[in-house]
């Protein structure tokens, strides 16, 4: 079962990959110029920028996390049937990609026995829920489902300009309906080896999720950051931070926390295979830090 994951002391991990898409940088980033990306194109293409379509490429994948006693899925990914009209490979998607890398795995739905969300985005939310008959049901029939309640209140009572509400009204609140969610505090903790790290500013309450066993770590970062090149630079800012300068910070703190140190850092959107570790970068970028990618494949 191991074959082409990672192994943190006795937790295994897995990658579910869904699909990898561009975005043009200059949308995703509109704070900075060609003249801030020109130092940076030769060590992010192709991988993390495809120089064709001068677009970041970024991966839609979830990350499965088994231990002893649980079967845990991390963010969901886009899901199908959902309506996204502003994102036409999103919109009314109908494939079966991410059931059969579950599959692969030797997993099926109803084997789920949680599903942790790091945010409320729709591209981490989406297959909570599929369609049924018309009505939006839990895709993960037997899983609890951990949401921040901070992140859901804030979603739910004041929502933000920059995004609709439907991806909470078809992928987390019919889970709320359900009975299926737990709505906890963002230092929430499964057991000893899972828990939440609060890591604030891409959303209200966006998390990370820690784990540790046997004296090993790792960490699924999320959405603090979308792109190595904020490694260098945590101050860029891409435009769906609910609050720039508190991102800002948080990536600042998550890199220091986790620089130079052994945590396997598992990346919701870095280029393929997306985990790696963290170090102080040296020449001319004293302050920032380099994201080093582990070697070894995944499934």
């Amino acid at each position: 079962m191991i074959a082409g994951g990672r192994r943190i002391g006795k937790i295994e991990i897995h990658r579910v990959l869904e699909m990898v898409m561009p975005f043009d940088r200059r949308t995703f980033f509109p704070n900075n110029s060609d003249e801030d990306w020109a130092p940076h194109r030769s060590w992010l293409e192709p991988d993390a920028l495809d120089p064709k379509l001068d677009a970041l490429l970024f991966p839609m994948q979830s990350y499965i996390v088994r231990t002893a006693h649980h079967t845990v899925l991390i963010d969901s990914c886009v899901g199908n049937d959902k309506d996204r009209p502003k994102r036409p490979a999103w919109h009314h998607k109908t494939d079966d990609a991410f059931l059969r890398g579950l599959r692969s795995l030797g997993i099926g739905p109803a084997d789920i026995d949680y599903v942790f969300c790091t945010h409320l985005h729709a591209d981490h939310i989406g297959w909570n829920t599929r369609l049924e008959n018309g009505r939006w049901v839990p895709t993960f029939p037997n899983a609890r489902y951990i949401f921040s309640k901070q992140e859901l209140d804030s979603w739910r009572d004041v929502g933000h300009k920059n995004f609709a509400r439907t991806p909470l009204e078809d992928s987390v609140l019919p889970i709320v309906a359900a009975g299926r969610a737990d709505l906890v505090a963002n230092d929430f903790a499964l057991d000893d080896q899972i828990r939440l790290e609060s890591t604030p500013g891409h959303t209200p309450d966006h998390v990370a999720i820690a784990l540790q066993s046997a004296g090993e770590s790792a960490v699924m970062s999320g959405d603090l950051m979308h792109s190595p090149v904020q490694c260098l630079h945590p101050e860029w800012v891409p435009w769906p931070d609910w609050d720039a300068a508190l991102a800002s910070r948080t990536r600042r703190a998550f890199l220091e926390r986790y620089c130079d140190t052994p945590t396997l850092v598992c990346t919701a959107h870095f280029p393929l295979p997306s985990a790696g570790r963290v170090v102080r970068a040296g020449g001319a970028f004293r302050d920032g830090f380099r994201f080093i990618y582990d070697d070894q494949p995944w499934s």
